[in-house]
């Protein structure tokens, strides 16, 4: 970029001609100022009656002495020369002040956003101001932590599959080679086994696909006036023989003249086989699960709560991340891979309504609440929680 281009010379040179007009200006009008100013002061060369009247005869001007009116103006002259010069070395200072004070955040905001453009999503920039480029500095931010997002829930998707995928196709792998190998001996046992880890790796491709069309808001939620209780209550029924095999009992309390609801029935259900199974994979036998549905002024609150293993707190507010396992080991046993509550989280916001999980600790139950609303709202997708990103500071 050549220096006539830059932004630092521009302010310069627009402050320098400013002065320069401001000081032609000024000299031209002090010194026709001057040739009247001299009328007034000088009353015996233009007359006693014209200095008492205040009357001007503009011929009188040509009378006064040439050297009194050329040492006058020259003085004039010379104090506007001064002037100028100091207002020039002021206009120099305080472009270059301001030049610094505008144009060192714009490059400050132009580097930031050059190294995003170049993968590096934990810079940030802070301009120490209140004006319209500190305003821009936020909202360079703002994009930079949404990218940064996208970048960390990206890289932590790679990983999670990546693990996730590992131990079937390990087992498979495993048994394959040892039934190749003469080692394993086939068997119905043995085939079940693998049409067992074959059917979890499919279910986990489908967790997987439906997940991130839940994220990109790709899955068509269509909301309508939907009754909520025939809804409870065909999961209920065909949740009976999963809970019955598990020796749990499932309890469905309904309050009476529950109202319809505003919601996609279909989602609803996704949302509550989700959390029932959850529920049911983590109660033990002889425990219990509690199905409850209540309404209030503008919504419907429907609570899941288990007599299971419990959550500890460290860990209750990070259950609906995606993969996210309080008992990996356990989660595996139990074929749970980490992406139901995920799931049901993001089936909840797209439907206007809200999400939670509560427990008193390990071995204390569980209680998932979510809510779903009487009439259509405005949908707010909550952000995710950000680290600590670098800043860059620009005085």
């Amino acid at each position: 970029m050549r220096w006539y281009h830059q932004l630092r010379w521009k302010l310069f040179i627009s402050h320098l001609v400013i002065v320069v007009i401001a000081d032609v200006v000024l000299l031209a009008t002090a010194t026709f100022l001057a040739r009247l100013g001299l009328v007034h002061i000088a009353p015996l060369t233009l007359g006693e009656a014209a200095a008492e009247t205040g009357q001007i005869d503009p011929t009188a001007i040509s009378a006064i002495p040439t050297p009194l009116l050329s040492q006058f103006q020259a003085v004039v002259q010379q104090a506007l020369f001064v002037s100028g010069f100091a207002a020039l070395a002021a206009a120099i200072v305080v472009s270059l002040f301001v030049s610094r004070r505008i144009v060192e955040p714009l490059h400050t905001l132009s580097t930031v956003s050059r190294r995003l453009g170049q993968g590096f999503y934990r810079e940030r920039t802070r301009i120490s101001s209140d004006d319209e480029i500190a305003q821009l500095s936020q909202s360079v931010n703002q994009l930079a932590d949404a990218l940064d997002q996208t970048e960390r829930r990206r890289l932590a998707l790679l990983a999670d599959v990546t693990h996730e995928l590992r131990t079937p196709l390990a087992t498979i792998g495993g048994y394959m080679e040892g039934l190749l190998d003469g080692v394993i001996k086939p068997s119905t046992q043995t085939f079940s086994l693998i049409l067992s880890e074959t059917s979890r790796l499919q279910r986990l491709i489908e967790d997987l696909e439906l997940l991130s069309r839940v994220e990109a808001g790709q899955l068509p939620v269509v909301a309508r006036r939907t009754d909520l209780e025939e809804g409870l209550r065909g999961v209920a029924v065909q949740f009976e023989p999963i809970f019955a095999a598990n020796q749990v009992s499932l309890n469905l309390q309904i309050e009476a003249n529950l109202p319809n609801v505003w919601a996609d029935p279909d989602r609803v259900d996704q949302v509550l086989i989700n959390i029932l199974a959850n529920a049911c994979r983590y109660t033990p036998a002889g425990g219990n699960v509690t199905l409850r549905a209540t309404y209030h002024e503008h919504m419907v609150t429907v609570l899941v709560r288990d007599t299971g293993v419990g959550i500890s707190a460290e860990h209750l507010p990070h259950v609906f991340e995606r993969f996210y396992r309080v008992d990996k080991s356990r989660a595996r046993q139990s074929g749970g891979n980490g992406i139901g509550l995920a799931i049901a989280r993001h089936l909840v916001y797209a439907q206007g309504g809200e999400i939670w999980a509560e427990s008193d600790g390990q071995g204390k139950g569980t209680t998932f609440v979510f809510t779903v609303p009487l009439a259509p709202v405005t949908i707010d997708l909550p952000a995710l929680p950000l680290d600590q990103p670098t800043v860059f500071e620009t005085p």
